[in-house]
């Protein structure tokens, strides 16, 4: 964390009492912060910020130390569920007090909407927890993730690996309700549907393909480096990648799945070399991805593959309260 400057005590300001141009300053200092620490292009997701201010749309609160904006955080409400958007404050007052400042604030609101019954976030500006409590820690849970960047150029140089009973090809739409279940059906017990409880079922999951297919959180979609795996008798889909562009010559791998028959076997591998080839043949000169640390097997395959920890962030899960 940075040293603080000499600033008044901050409060904790409602975001409908606040219009877009008070929190211009930020949202552009936010901007070249996720252009230089994650080489993205944070404009879209700027722009929709200010757009549900200006609608008055937007839940959440602002950080404000005597009319200076140190940081604000979002939330929205998906039927029983509360999702933080983001969470971001200026480099030189992040500081663990500020942080917890805005996560109690808005914890606290989700916790006094008697229909929310389970809170996520992943927040990749933020500090790790670390050792300090967060807000209603019997019910709240961290999983450190890492945020990880290559040189899609590498992949040229990979082996491709082959494989009889499978045959390869690039994603399209129709294949989206099997996509569905395909993802239910890998992250069973896994710790990431811990994170994202939309890997349960494949209602969840529709919901999941939806937003990062449709919505410019994760960049736009880009059908071009994203790849599924079909068996070749039935024509059933085993495995899939699916990858969007988050800014010039930056693409992002927004999901890797492959059925649980198959984990371990280099089907995983290979689709991801497809992707990755893909995307140097697009022009990307980098490639980005995210996946929980305690995912010891993916951490590795990636950095087989070319990938290494640009830094980590938190996704943290508060539920059963």
């Amino acid at each position: 964390m940075a040293a603080v400057p000499d600033t008044p005590e901050p409060e904790i300001v409602d975001l409908w009492q606040v219009r877009a141009a008070d929190l211009e300053e930020l949202l552009e200092q936010e901007i070249r912060e996720w252009r230089d620490e994650l080489e993205w292009d944070f404009h879209p997701s700027a722009d929709l910020v200010r757009r549900f201010l200006e609608a008055r749309a937007l839940s959440g609160y602002v950080l404000d130390a005597a009319g200076e904006k140190l940081g604000y955080c979002y939330f929205v409400c998906e039927d029983s569920k509360g999702v933080i958007g983001n969470l971001y404050i200026q480099k030189a007052h992040r500081t663990h007090e500020n942080e917890a400042l805005l996560l109690d604030a808005v914890v606290g609101r989700l916790l006094r909407a008697h229909h929310v019954r389970r809170i996520e976030s992943q927040l990749m500006l933020a500090g790790l927890p670390d050792a300090r409590p967060l807000p209603l820690p019997r019910y709240a849970r961290a999983y450190p993730r890492n945020f990880m960047l290559a040189d899609p150029a590498g992949a040229n140089n990979l082996p491709p690996r082959g494989f009889e009973k499978l045959v390869f090809e690039k994603w399209t739409e129709r294949r989206q309700d099997d996509a569905a279940h395909l993802i239910a059906a890998a992250y069973r017990s896994h710790i990431d549907s811990e994170i994202n409880d939309q890997y349960r079922s494949a209602a969840g999951a529709r919901r999941f393909l939806y937003n990062i297919i449709q919505y410019p959180g994760c960049g736009t979609f880009f059908a071009p480096a994203s790849w599924v795996a079909l068996a070749r008798d039935t024509g059933r889909l085993v495995a899939m990648v699916l990858s969007s562009i988050v800014a010039e010559g930056t693409g992002h791998i927004t999901q890797v799945c492959v059925a649980p028959a198959l984990k371990g076997h280099g089907v995983g591998y290979e689709i991801m070399r497809r992707s990755m080839c893909s995307m140097a043949e697009a022009g990307c000169r980098r490639v980005s991805l995210t996946v929980t640390a305690a995912n010891e097997n993916a951490v590795r395959l990636y950095e087989r593959i070319g990938f290494a920890t640009r830094r980590r962030f938190p996704a943290l899960v508060w539920e059963g309260f």
